[in-house]
């Protein structure tokens, strides 16, 4: 067999624009023959789609999987470019088939999940016609005397999952669906780092100086205002005061504690959160094909 060297692979790379563990598969695949190895890759679809790389994938689906033997819960993220991709049942099942392989496989990383699905996406771009993206994943484990409950909101525009030390079925979706919900930036008031609170007060303090209101107001009780409006810009970020979703009369933390229970971890994915959607001039885009 002809030796795969990283030359080779560039060549392939720069002819092609596939990916270079695709490269590579493709020349061990044809005993390192660089013009098979280029027409294996329009096989497969892959030249195809790496044309896509540049388009923006801000659609798709979040959801969670569970293993039925470990307990263990994934959470994931992949996106397509469009809605109407992203309701077919070949993109959910993509999205099912990558879960269950993750969970099954334990990846250590992004880039290490991308190469195990790299076959399964590699055949649902070319079905698809869009560019397909593994954007993120999690993998939750429970300890002993803990639970893992998840929801799934808007069929899969949200997902939320919490690990608790209570196996409270009730209480456990109400939390699951809170995080959904509220979309908290903290678990608790502990896990919001000094800076953020420093920066929060920096801003406060300033809009202080120029609020006509406090002018001459004693440092001492200057100090409490700003104190008491950083508690309260944060108090909408932190999970355990926000409402509880069944009872809004009580906090997530009013709720646990009446239940003698905790929460010790929570993530929470939104569809497309972060990711500059394109917009797209249609008419633009006509009379440009008409010139």
């Amino acid at each position: 067999m002809a030796a795969v060297t990283v030359e080779l692979i560039k060549q392939l790379r720069d002819r092609t624009g596939a990916g270079l563990m695709d490269c590579k598969g493709a020349l061990v695949a044809c005993d390192g023959d660089l013009n098979a190895a280029s027409d294996y890759l329009r096989e497969k679809g892959l030249v195809k789609a790496a044309k896509k790389a540049g388009r923006i994938a801000a659609e798709g689906l979040a959801i969670t999987k569970a293993c039925e033997k470990c307990g263990a819960v994934v959470i994931i993220e992949i996106n397509c470019e469009t809605d109407f991709v992203a309701k077919g049942d070949a993109f959910h099942k993509l999205v099912d088939d990558a879960a269950g392989m993750i969970l099954a496989n334990r990846p250590a990383s992004l880039e290490a999940a991308k190469e195990l699905t790299s076959d399964l996406f590699a055949d649902a771009t070319v079905k698809m016609g869009e560019k397909l993206d593994l954007r993120r994943f999690e993998i939750l484990e429970r300890g002993e005397g803990q639970s893992i409950f998840s929801y799934i909101h808007m069929g899969g525009k949200i997902a939320a999952a919490a690990i608790l030390d209570s196996d409270d079925a009730e209480l456990g979706k109400g939390i699951a669906m809170g995080i959904a919900s509220y979309n908290p930036q903290y678990l608790s008031t502990e896990d919001i780092p000094a800076e953020d609170i420093a920066h929060e007060k920096a801003v406060q303090l300033e809009t202080a100086k120029n609020d006509p209101k406090l002018a001459g107001k004693p440092a001492e009780m200057l100090e409490k205002i700003i104190d008491n409006k950083v508690k309260k810009y944060f108090a909408e970020m932190v999970f355990m005061l926000q409402p509880y979703i069944y009872d809004e009369t009580k906090t997530v933390e009013e709720a646990l504690k009446a239940k003698g229970a905790h929460v010790l971890k929570i993530v929470r994915y939104a569809v497309g959160e972060g990711i500059e959607k394109r917009q797209d001039d249609f008419a633009a885009e006509v009379m440009s094909q008409i010139k």
